[in-house]
């Protein structure tokens, strides 16, 4: 570029950064240049040479495959996107060390934004300095572990309540709930405190027997399989996630019922196409990105006020499965 103009690097840097005197004529020369040649920054290695952050936001989440997820990813590039930030995405795996090393890796990368699904039994402590520093830091569908900061979440123990509660207004006694594997995951334990609390206000016992795992599609459908077989089953099941409720559908189908009334948590891709269709307790994952995006926003336009939680409701979609009666 500098060749091409025939000025110095130094120059030609000083125009695209405005951050030095130069001469119109300079300038003009140094559009023409970039417009001509197609040149496009590389705001990494200006970030490098000044010791600021670059123009990226860091997200880590921990199942890449997941639509919720996906769809949080959407709401957020749809924000930052405004302010010329363009998101970058790491997969953890729900391995607190595979997060600690992406959150290494976004940190020396200099990104001006870090973005934390935490994995069950990550500690954040590690991000304090990050924060001393003046790097934003939000955690998303769970609050994080060892550091004060912004979180967005959906409205968990109030939703599966309200699910758990529609179920027994259909007549329900014995309801199970398929959830995650980690008992420590912050969405799991409100989940199944709402379930809980549901049950208790209906004067209904807590029978842990009806409590099973179903982090997977497939440990969802063997859970549902053995619940299925039990001398008394459940005629009602609350699958606490996506994933178990997908997983749930085919345990049911596999089982060969069409008797059993279905409530998931997160609403499904195929939700309405099935037979019933299936009754959602939605999240709005989008929303949860954007608030999410919003808060670190206002955090870099200078917001000093005290660390929040944001939390976003969730809705019941009644569509037929959660209204399926009990058999006789």
């Amino acid at each position: 570029m500098a060749q091409e103009v025939g000025v110095s690097a130094k120059t030609v840097s000083r125009v695209l950064n405005g951050d030095g005197p130069t001469s119109a004529a300079t300038r003009e020369k140094v559009m023409a240049a970039v417009e001509r040649l197609g040149f496009q920054p590389n705001p990494m290695a200006r970030s490098m040479r000044t010791g600021g952050p670059d123009s990226t936001v860091g997200l880590i989440v921990p199942d890449m495959g997941n639509p919720f997820f996906g769809a949080v990813a959407g709401g957020i590039e749809t924000v930052v996107g405004r302010r010329g930030l363009t998101l970058l995405m790491g997969s953890s795996a729900g391995d607190p060390a595979r997060e600690r090393a992406l959150t290494d890796t976004f940190l020396a990368r200099r990104v001006s934004i870090l973005m934390v699904v935490p994995a069950a039994g990550a500690d954040h402590a590690h991000l304090k300095a990050a924060r001393t520093r003046g790097m934003p830091v939000v955690f998303l569908d769970r609050p994080g572990s060892g550091i004060t900061a912004d979180s967005v979440v959906s409205s968990n123990r109030e939703g599966a309540r309200e699910g758990t509660t529609h179920l027994i207004a259909a007549g329900h006694r014995r309801i199970a709930f398929i959830g995650d594997r980690p008992v420590a995951l912050h969405t799991r334990r409100e989940r199944l405190a709402g379930y809980r609390q549901a049950l208790e206000a209906a004067g209904l016992p807590y029978d842990r027997a009806l409590v099973l795992y179903g982090h997977t599609q497939d440990e969802a459908e063997e859970s549902t399989v053995r619940l299925l077989q039990r001398p008394e089953p459940p005629t009602a099941i609350l699958a606490a996630n996506n994933m178990a409720a997908m997983g749930t559908v085919r345990g049911i189908a596999r089982a060969g019922r069409r008797d059993i009334a279905l409530v998931s948590f997160d609403d499904l891709p195929f939700a309405e196409v099935l037979e019933p269709a299936i009754t959602t307790i939605a999240q709005d994952p989008a929303a949860i990105g954007a608030a999410a995006a919003r808060a670190v926003l206002a955090r870099i336009d200078g917001d000093r006020t005290r660390a929040r939680t944001v939390t976003i409701p969730t809705r019941l979609i009644p569509r037929g499965s959660g209204e399926v009666p009990p058999t006789p």
